[in-house]
């Protein structure tokens, strides 16, 4: 069975030549999908044999919301999506002045094992396929009734770790037959796999990459992160470096604050010294606590930041959003999963 919705215009195209159908049936066809129908049925001005044919050959993922969760504080709302096999993702959709932002995942699960973090808890299930990456934003938009205007590759998994699905989520998000959703729109995090950060700058995307850098010496990171024991912190910046001089593009830095682990004047001043010969933005993460982490917020977040303007840095403190919503990355599966396992 194919996977319809991971197809690109071209490919669609192709798919409907190869059934006999006339070309202009594969962008009948994918203009469908990225309208968000759950079914062939739903393709009224297609021919009943045609759709028939489509539903023997071929498949639309479509996720149902598993729970929904509302900030009464801002209207963050978080959703836990089930899919088709059973398994479960969350996004996150954060209302900006400037518009709506979705938070997706791009794996079940994830292997990275960073300390701090829900989402890696019980490890890595599986890959999401470009359509459900896709399904994210098409079914967050269409259940909130909000039109998204940005996206932001940093919910559970490591998006490097599934570089060719997201590349095609990518293709497809921007694609002016479908959400049409630009580049310059759309962030993707990393932990710091740095062979993939290469091959991501090789492709001079227009988008912006966020490093979850967290720690600027490989002591520390190797203690919060064991990405950094592949590839420590000196081979990552200069990746980054890399990754600038072929992009053009300034690089954000995700930065969790943690009490006595990561928050002194030593590793602001260091990070600085790391940064400098490309613009970088800091972004500082007042840290939320999970339960199985005996990591607790810092108390330096603004003497931090202080710090970091000194050496001429810019550094933000990122607004804590649906903190009463399980809001932060892989809390609201985490719990879902336990109440499962009861």
């Amino acid at each position: 069975m194919i996977d319809i919705k991971s197809l690109n215009l071209q490919e669609m195209t192709q798919l409907l030549r190869d059934m006999g159908e006339p070309a202009f049936r594969g962008k009948q066809v994918y203009t469908w999908l990225h309208k968000g129908v759950t079914s062939f049925e739903e393709m009224s001005n297609l021919s009943k044999p045609l759709r028939a044919k489509l539903q023997e050959q071929c498949y639309i993922t479509v996720p149902t919301v598993a729970r929904k969760q509302c900030s009464a504080q801002d209207g963050t709302v978080k959703y836990l999506w089930r899919l088709g096999d059973g398994n479960c993702i969350e996004t996150v959709l954060m209302r900006y002045h400037h518009g709506n932002t979705v938070c997706i995942s791009s794996q079940v699960g994830c292997r990275m094992g960073c300390a701090f973090c829900a989402s890696t808890i019980a490890g890595k299930v599986r890959d999401l396929t470009a359509s459900e990456i896709l399904d994210q934003v098409m079914f967050t938009q269409l259940d909130s009734g909000l039109p998204i205007s940005n996206i932001v590759l940093m919910g559970i998994g490591e998006p490097l770790d599934n570089l060719q699905n997201v590349l095609k989520f990518l293709e497809l998000v921007n694609s002016p037959d479908g959400l049409n959703i630009g580049m310059r729109h759309i962030s993707l995090s990393t932990c710091g796999v740095v062979p993939k950060i290469d091959e991501l700058a090789a492709l001079n995307l227009q988008l912006t990459l966020s490093v979850s850098l967290h720690a600027p010496d490989s002591e520390t990171r190797s203690r919060i992160m064991p990405v950094n024991k592949a590839y420590d912190v000196e081979e990552l910046f200069a990746a980054c470096h890399r990754y600038f001089q072929k992009t053009g593009r300034r690089i954000s830095f995700e930065y969790a604050m943690i009490d006595g682990v990561n928050d002194s004047d030593q590793q602001a001043d260091l990070i600085a010294k790391k940064i400098r010969g490309m613009p970088g933005h800091v972004n500082l993460i007042p840290l939320n606590e999970v339960a199985e982490s005996p990591f607790k917020p810092s108390r330096r977040v603004a003497a931090f930041q202080k710090r970091l303007e000194s050496h001429g840095i810019t550094a933000t403190v990122r607004r804590s959003l649906g903190g009463d919503i399980d809001a932060s990355c892989g809390q609201l599966r985490r719990k879902a999963m336990e109440e499962e396992n009861r």
